[in-house]
């Protein structure tokens, strides 16, 4: 185990003290392979089993994870006018978003089969469920609260000492709260989905030793939760780790 320690306080942090917001650091429990051809869009576990949907243009995939190689043991390939982005079971149903292109996949979710595609109301970024509706971020500082059909029933600003905090992007929903990575951060917001505030700001800084690095190295992006286990997960796009990891409160 090894603890990553804050540098430096970013924007996120220096609010925290103000809006009496707890501040974390992270213990990494244990390390795994991920391939470094994933750009990381969605990950989440159904079933005890880790599921993870990559992007960009012409290389975007949905994959089911044998988290012990960072191998697809079964894999969904997209047509590249597709740049696919976070994905989730609800229900039977697995949903998948795409970026721009305003459409969404609906597969089964247990055979990964085609079902049908949806028109999307919005830019596609992160998504997960409470277990009774679908939660969606679109790179604001909004939350989406929908139906099994994308129907909106609830938006939710997210604030930080009453300032919106935007590029709200991956998402995970765990006990309650829905944490998101902030793009293009080394940040991880707890939110209360209630009310939109954020209880808790995760300091993820250093999670990637630079070491690793390599030039097409990108942002951390990936957050599951494995209800079985109670184990949470992160990794980044195009990292060559997953991280167990555990909360340390400063």
């Amino acid at each position: 185990m090894r603890i990553i320690s804050a540098i430096m306080m970013s924007f996120l942090l220096l609010s925290c003290s103000e809006a009496k917001v707890r501040e974390y650091v992270l213990e990494v429990v244990a390390e795994y392979p991920h391939d470094t051809d994933s750009y990381t869009q969605g990950l989440f576990f159904h079933e005890g089993q880790m599921y993870e949907s990559t992007g960009v243009h012409g290389k975007s995939t949905f994959r089911k994870v044998d988290m012990e190689t960072g191998n697809a043991l079964e894999r969904l390939n997209f047509d590249r006018q597709y740049f696919v982005e976070g994905s989730v079971v609800f229900d039977d149903n697995l949903y998948i978003l795409t970026w721009e292109s305003r459409v969404a996949f609906i597969y089964d979710a247990k055979t990964l089969q085609y079902k049908s595609t949806w028109k999307y109301p919005r830019e596609g970024w992160g998504i997960t469920t409470d277990g009774k509706q679908l939660i969606a971020s679109d790179g604001s500082a909004n939350l989406f609260f929908m139906n099994d059909q994308f129907a909106l029933e609830r938006k939710q600003l997210v604030t930080i000492d009453g300032r919106p905090v935007r590029w709200l992007n991956e998402l995970e929903y765990i006990d309650g709260k829905v944490w998101a990575n902030v793009y293009t951060t080394d940040e991880i917001v707890i939110i209360n989905p209630k009310n939109g505030k954020v209880e808790g700001v995760i300091d993820c800084r250093g999670l990637l030793p630079k070491s690793l690095y390599t030039p097409d190295t990108d942002v951390l992006n990936g957050i599951a939760y494995n209800p079985v286990t109670k184990k949470i997960y992160l990794t980044g796009k195009n990292w060559p780790k997953l991280y167990e990891v555990r909360l340390v409160e400063k």
